[in-house]
């Protein structure tokens, strides 16, 4: 193809995904931004975003920030760990290629199916709880049915996060250079001093990518805890939920597209943060 057509024929390609983000991404957040403008009779107004200063919302707000955090900072650390014991496993091996395969498959795993799986194990009747209970007199619930609240989605979020953690942070740690630990053996360092002044250094821009990418991840999600805590909203996304299908807030529905707002704000500033990292972390993977 002659360099005069190379352009378009590219710019062609890319239509088709450049249509979906337009219909599916950037169209319904515009919508949904946009009605916490709009009023119950159509005019513009601010009282609707006025109510993200509402401290129902702000507790929304500091349970789902408190809970992204968390699980983010857990699976980060786990998932690093789990990263660099693979290290030694060849990288066409078997467990290689499993974990690669699973941290692919319980990344994406979750809403109705994993709250239906913590249920069934550690569920109030879960076959966990029942042995603890019947076999060893240890009930797990005897400070309060925590699983149903926000303390009980850390676990289900941990679950996939720390996949996601592997399969973000595995390409870093494979990077580092074997020449970067032979010059420093030549020069007299240590394994100490290889890893404080030149892989951490190295792999922080990494990490905390990573740690932002799961923050973000944990923020956003809705299934899980949707189908696992049946009252209150204790966080934004079921917050948003009420907002369009309770029947208590009948004339603030609009609120919705408030909230939102405010979600996509935090995570605009953790995808801000999240390039900037990545871009010095790209410099090293070169």
């Amino acid at each position: 193809m002659s360099s005069r057509f190379r352009v378009p024929a590219a710019a062609f390609g890319l239509l088709p995904f450049a249509v979906y983000v337009l219909l599916f991404l950037a169209l319904p957040t515009l919508i949904a931004v946009g009605t916490g403008f709009v009023g119950t009779d159509g005019a513009f107004t601010l009282d609707t975003v006025a109510a993200l200063t509402d401290p129902v919302v702000l507790a929304a707000f500091g349970s789902s920030i408190w809970l992204s955090a968390l699980t983010a900072i857990i699976g980060a650390i786990v998932g690093a760990l789990v990263c660099y014991a693979l290290l030694g496993a060849p990288p066409a091996g078997p467990l290689r290629s499993t974990i690669d395969s699973l941290s692919s498959v319980l990344a994406q795993f979750g809403g109705v199916m994993l709250a239906f799986a913590f249920v069934a194990t550690i569920g109030i009747q879960g076959m966990v709880t029942v042995l603890l209970r019947d076999t060893f007199g240890f009930d797990i619930y005897a400070d309060g049915v925590w699983l149903y609240e926000l303390p009980g989605l850390v676990l289900p979020y941990i679950y996939f996060q720390v996949p996601l953690m592997v399969i973000t942070f595995m390409p870093a740690l494979v990077s580092l250079k074997t020449t970067w630990a032979e010059a420093n053996a030549t020069l007299g360092g240590s394994a100490r001093s290889y890893w404080l002044r030149i892989a951490l250094p190295v792999l922080a821009p990494s990490f905390l990518g990573s740690l932002l990418l799961l923050f973000a991840n944990a923020f956003s999600s809705y299934a899980t805890a949707a189908a696992l805590t049946s009252q209150g909203s204790q966080i934004v996304p079921l917050q948003i939920r009420s907002a369009l299908t309770s029947e208590t807030m009948l004339g603030r529905e609009n609120l919705a597209g408030a909230l939102a707002l405010g979600m996509i704000l935090v995570m605009t500033v953790v995808m801000i943060g999240y390039s900037v990292l990545q871009s010095r972390a790209a410099r090293w993977q070169r």
